[in-house]
């Protein structure tokens, strides 16, 4: 889109561009039938994607309720929430009693989960991976649900064959993958045993400048670290997209459920995505490790012709990237660890 700015000035303008609804889904929002409700909307994507929600129900003219639902253990977030349009309900999905207060809501979209610092702790990534989708597949029974999964349920494979598609049988790779196949398989006992219409969302890879894989690459690459090439290749798709399409998702909500990849139509190879940024941040590249045969990798073809391609390129997100990275942009802290390709995270 031509209206995309060349860099981004600051945490604002990013909040701002993140939560533009494009085309499509104000009139996909207000196709939907009772109110809506994000669950885990406290972590990386959710807020902007509450934020999108509310501006594309705006957009719509329709009068919704907007949940936000989470633990809030930032105690500034309800109130960002709040000036958008979100409703806050702090709540600890893991506790039963707790989920079933919850307003019935009609729309669901499920974004908890757990990943980073499995090792060590893998019976925490099981619970929030697992107990707390049955908790809420068994309170929303009957809600159309569209509840975010990862790529990594897909096997591992070869840049050259290209990506898993949806009919890829999952073959998980270490614990947290596991968990995360778990996951879709509750909401896929529930929505049989049930009825409740779900999508899952297999996603690769959201990007926001603050985290990302190409943040993972840029930062090192600007402060004269090597860059792990290890997995030699990637999928990446800016978050404002992937929150778009997450929210168009729920005209597939099905029993048993549907399965959508979503990322970007680019397979990126760590190599070429680190001279570039290198490039752009007049920085030399060093690379370490050897490249191995495969990756996770998904074809999300399908999202494309239902949705619409991404409206934000891999080469736009690199530019934003190294700019961001260049003017100190605050990252926040949240690897995504592009490199490992044994499961443990």
């Amino acid at each position: 889109m031509s209206d995309w700015p060349e860099s981004i000035r600051d945490e604002a303008h990013l909040d701002e561009l993140l939560a533009r609804p494009g085309p499509g889904l104000a009139d996909a929002l207000s196709r939907l039938d009772g109110d809506l409700m994000i669950l885990g909307i406290a972590g990386k994507m959710g807020v902007s994607l509450g934020e999108l929600a509310a501006n594309a129900l705006r957009e719509a003219g329709v009068r919704k309720t907007l949940y936000g639902v989470s633990r809030f253990s930032d105690a500034a977030v309800p109130d960002r929430l709040r000036r958008a349009g979100v409703t806050p309900i702090s709540c600890d999905l893991l506790d039963r009693a707790a989920v079933s207060s919850l307003p019935r809501a009609a729309n669901v979209v499920f974004l908890a989960g757990r990943k980073f610092g499995t090792e060590g702790s893998q019976e925490l990534t099981w619970a929030m991976n697992v107990l707390a989708p049955a908790n809420v597949a068994e309170h929303f029974r009957g809600s159309r649900i569209v509840a975010l999964s990862t790529g990594c349920v897909y096997p591992l494979v070869a840049p050259a064959q290209g990506g898993c598609s949806e009919g890829i049988a999952p073959a998980p790779v270490g614990e947290y993958a596991q968990s995360c196949l778990g996951r879709e398989r509750v909401f896929e006992y529930h929505s049989r045993r049930d009825g409740t219409p779900v999508v899952l969302i297999r996603l690769n890879y959201a990007n926001d400048l603050r985290y990302g894989v190409l943040r993972d690459i840029a930062e090192p690459v600007w402060n004269g670290r090597p860059v792990n090439v290890t997995v030699p290749a990637f999928n990446c798709i800016w978050q404002g997209d992937a929150n778009r399409t997450i929210l168009q998702a729920f005209a597939l909500c099905r029993t048993p459920p549907e399965v959508l990849n979503v990322t970007g139509p680019e397979t990126l190879t760590v190599r070429e995505a680190a001279e570039e940024l290198g490039r752009l941040l007049g920085r030399p590249v060093r690379l370490v490790g050897s490249p191995g045969p495969t990756a996770y990798l998904n074809d999300a073809a399908r999202a494309h012709r239902l949705f619409g391609p991404p409206r934000v390129s891999a080469a736009q997100l690199i530019r934003w990237t190294a700019a961001w990275v260049a003017a100190g942009g605050r990252s926040l802290n949240r690897p995504t660890h592009f490199e490992v390709a044994d499961g443990k995270f």
